[in-house]
């Protein structure tokens, strides 16, 4: 890399300020296309399900109409494959005409009308992933006014087609340029993962100054194995990873894809528990039009959500990994709450786990703890107490633990009183 381009990214730095724009002050949650229906560009004989304006029509009345907005879920996310294959006579970005007629405009107003956002993908290089055109270094404030100009709430910035050099002077770039609109758009970083997701290459100060969420790994595949290897790589490299997150910053290893065709539901349960852990992003990827009451069920848990969507915005860390094959992860949330995940690794048969909230470093006191998919209250739990789970293969145990009085009354409220931190009105500062 030349003087002048590392003189040309530092000034870009420096006009870079942190984003303190009231946005995602916890994790965001929503839909997006890329893992269930990817590249599907054939409407003439898979209209139901090829990306065009209908399929993300379908995603929004769904959201809107099964009980999925108020939970959270707000976000209907477009990715690769929305585009012409040529820019319009003024340069800017325009949508396949055949499978987006009315437009992106006319897309963000119905789901704005919803009571919904909208998010769209583009590609910091040459041309996307899946060969559309991208944003060069040229077209970045364009492209954000473009977006702006439609209604957009969030772009996915991709990195295929362009060297680091270009993703060094674009991500910032981009930031600024998408500020400079006016508009608050959320800004979904893949600057990490082409960088190999770890320091030195990736400067998670400067990354959190810059985005407001961020791929460090990766692309989820719909199956189990693929869903371990990403907490594995989570796990393994989480005293680098947590302390990067926090309210309007967020680690994000992919979307959800419960519901789908990979996961039995044991598996689909720990990906959902374990995702809460991690203050990750809550972004499904299945057909919502088709969900099974199962996935619905895991999906739409309400403490689940509520312990993903603390305020605190903690990410949480793996404890122990015990020779049986338990792993045991652990966040500390609100009101002097934790939560913990045990995850079983076996594919043999259920597990009787045994351990005590010492053993967990728990301060000495009562406790008792709320099995957010029972609905179960374990009682009499202090810290010396030994404790035994019961874990399918592949599967977890969840549990919200809450301090207990020397009366034995919780100290600020019980699991039933759980609800999901919705954040007030988003604010936008201007760069």
């Amino acid at each position: 890399m030349g003087p002048l381009v590392v003189t040309r990214l530092l000034v870009l730095v420096s006009l870079t300020v942190a984003l303190d724009d009231g946005l995602l002050r916890t994790p965001p949650m929503g839909w997006m296309a890329w893992e269930r229906f990817r590249c599907d560009v054939d409407c003439k004989d898979d209209p139901e399900n090829c990306i065009s304006e209908d399929l993300f029509r379908d995603m929004a009345d769904r959201l809107a109409e099964d009980g999925w907005k108020e939970l959270g879920y707000e976000y209907v996310i477009i990715d690769d494959c929305w585009m012409s294959l040529l820019r319009d006579q003024g340069g800017r970005l325009q949508p396949d005409p055949s499978r987006f007629p009315g437009g992106i405009a006319k897309l963000a107003r119905y789901v704005h009308d919803r009571g919904l956002k909208l998010g769209i993908y583009s590609d910091m290089g040459s041309r996307t992933c899946m060969g559309f055109p991208g944003t060069t270094l040229d077209k970045i404030e364009i492209d954000a006014q473009t977006f702006a100009s439609w209604g957009v709430d969030y772009l996915k910035f991709d990195g295929c087609y362009s060297d680091p050099v270009e993703q060094m002077l674009g991500y910032p770039l981009m930031s600024k340029a998408l500020n400079a609109t006016g508009r608050p758009i959320v800004y979904s970083c893949s600057w990490p993962v082409y960088l190999g997701g770890l320091p030195p290459n990736v400067n998670y100060s400067l990354l959190g100054d810059i985005c407001h969420l961020w791929r460090n790994y990766g692309d989820i595949q719909d199956s189990w194995d693929s869903v371990q290897d990403i907490i594995d790589w989570f796990s393994n490299n989480q005293d680098y990873l947590q302390p990067a997150a926090g309210p309007g910053r967020w680690n994000d290893p992919d979307m959800l894809i419960i519901g789908n065709f990979g996961l039995s539901v044991d598996q689909a349960r720990s990906q959902m528990a374990l995702w809460a852990i991690m203050a990750a992003p809550l972004i499904m990827s299945n057909d919502l039009r088709n969900l099974d009451n199962k996935a619905r069920a895991i999906l739409q848990n309400k403490a689940v959500i509520a312990i993903n969507q603390d305020p605190l915005g903690i990410q949480g860390r793996r404890l122990l990994q015990e020779q049986s094959h338990v792993e045991v992860y652990w966040r500390p949330l609100s009101h002097s709450a934790s939560s913990l995940v045990f995850l079983s690794r076996r594919t043999d048969m259920p597990l009787l786990y045994h351990c005590s909230l010492h053993k967990l470093h728990y301060d000495p006191g009562n406790y008792e703890a709320y099995d957010v998919f029972t609905g179960t209250t374990v009682k009499g739990l202090n810290a010396t107490t030994e404790f035994t789970v019961s874990i399918n293969p592949s599967g977890v145990v969840m549990w919200y633990i809450y301090p207990l009085s020397t009366h034995n009354e919780p100290v600020h409220r019980r699991p039933s009183q759980l609800r999901v931190h919705r954040p007030g009105p988003d604010r936008h500062n201007v760069l």
